[in-house]
């Protein structure tokens, strides 16, 4: 048995009346998750436990069978660990946003992303940020795009940040870290504005009309979490594909290979072809992959509704279609296609609603074949519904027919 989860990050979104009413998710062209959807099963996955904050971390630790109220720490360590750096108990690892902010006061972030930023550009500026503002206690580490890391070596528990995306357009000075330490990350957030500000990179990126870096963002602290590895705990070997670190860090602490894709960007441009390629030749001598799609998330942020809509169909074209294509035939398969969380469009963040589900197995009486289309609707009105605390992962791989038996009756 092979078991493959495809995710498509932010996918779920709210009806929007330009649509018919629709959803970008059902206003979309899906031919295989709707088939998925009709001869599978369908429902409902509810990522968010009460209390917690709808970001893909808690999302993605749910999806993969870890209770976000147990091993949650934060959103850095996990980034962290995706890029090799080593945390002792006492650090603090920080995501390290670049983002652009108005010239003009108040001060508001324009841009969480500057631009998206290549990778090229921003380990230049990051490389610079580290020498000028690091030290024994503070080392800054280039990542992704405009998704990078601080580590405060034996910083401080107790610290409130806010992520930048969810305050686009607001002044930032009700945002700022509050708590025990919250000068110290305050300060070098100031003091990279005046680092930033005749940057050669940012020079650049404004004669060619791009938005700047003009600053980093610090949230999302944590120490490095104990995890059991799932691997360990259902007896398969398996890999993660993903354009970010966050994901990939999750897939370390799970025990997962992490399966670098070259071209894979964490944006609408990404190498959906290369991933698939990835995939499909791990499967022929290992058991389980998940792979992890960016771009309908970096869409809903944006309020781009044509560009999730896009985003949307190329998944499900370009990675959905040519993996259940490429299985159909080669013995025994679980599919699991869904979004993490919603990302709507008219919000341009994250919620905590549940996100659709659908589920194909080749196997005889493992599908309930209860609906012909996947999307909002379609999947509150579906069978399955996995809530927080329950692990979709031990249904997936342990107990899927029974699981399919107990909802048909």
């Amino acid at each position: 048995m092979k078991y493959i989860i495809l995710l498509g990050d932010g996918m779920a979104d709210y009806p929007i009346d330009d649509l018919q009413g629709m959803t970008p998710l059902e206003y979309a062209r899906t031919p295989n998750m709707d088939w998925i959807a009709e001869n599978g099963s369908v429902g409902l996955i509810d990522t968010i436990p009460e209390g917690l904050t709808p970001g893909s971390d808690v999302a993605n630790l749910s999806v993969l069978g870890y209770d976000p109220v147990k091993y949650h720490t934060g959103r850095g360590p996990l980034e962290a660990a995706s890029m090799g750096v080593a945390l002792a108990p006492d650090d603090r690892a920080f995501r390290c946003n670049l983002v652009t902010l108005s010239s003009e006061t108040p001060t508001l972030i324009n841009d969480f992303t500057s631009g998206h930023i290549t990778s090229e550009e921003a380990r230049v500026i990051m490389k610079d940020l580290n020498g000028e503002l690091g030290s024994d206690r503070i080392q800054f580490y280039p990542g992704v795009g405009y998704r990078h890391l601080m580590v405060l070596r034996g910083g401080s528990a107790v610290l409130a940040t806010t992520p930048p995306h969810d305050i686009v357009g607001e002044k930032i000075e009700k945002y700022l870290p509050e708590g025990d330490g919250s000068d110290i990350i305050i300060d070098l957030m100031n003091r990279s504005r005046e680092i930033l500000k005749n940057h050669p990179v940012n020079q650049k990126r404004i004669s060619d009309g791009k938005n700047p870096a003009s600053s980093i963002w610090l949230w999302g602290q944590g120490k490095a979490p104990e995890m059991n590895p799932l691997t360990e705990r259902y007896n398969i070997d398996g890999g993660v594909i993903s354009a970010v670190d966050l994901l990939k860090g999750i897939g370390y602490y799970a025990g997962l290979a992490i399966l670098d894709v070259e071209g894979a960007t964490g944006y609408t441009d990404t190498n959906y072809c290369g991933k698939v390629e990835r995939a499909l030749s791990y499967l022929q001598d290992n058991d389980f992959i998940f792979l992890h799609v960016e771009a309908p998330d970096e869409m809903g942020h944006e309020g781009n509704r044509g560009g999730k809509i896009s985003a949307i169909e190329d998944f499900d074209e370009k990675v959905v279609g040519r993996i259940l294509e490429a299985m159909k035939g080669e013995g025994d398969f679980r599919i699991a296609v869904l979004s993490d969380h919603p990302t709507p469009i008219s919000v341009k963040t994250h919620v905590s609603d549940p996100s659709p589900l659908a589920v194909y197995s080749s196997r005889e009486g493992e599908n309930l074949l209860n609906c012909g289309v996947f999307g909002e609707k379609s999947a509150k009105e579906g069978h399955v519904m996995i809530s927080p605390g329950h692990s979709f992962m031990e249904y997936f791989i342990h107990d899927w027919r029974g699981f399919v038996e107990r909802n048909r009756q």
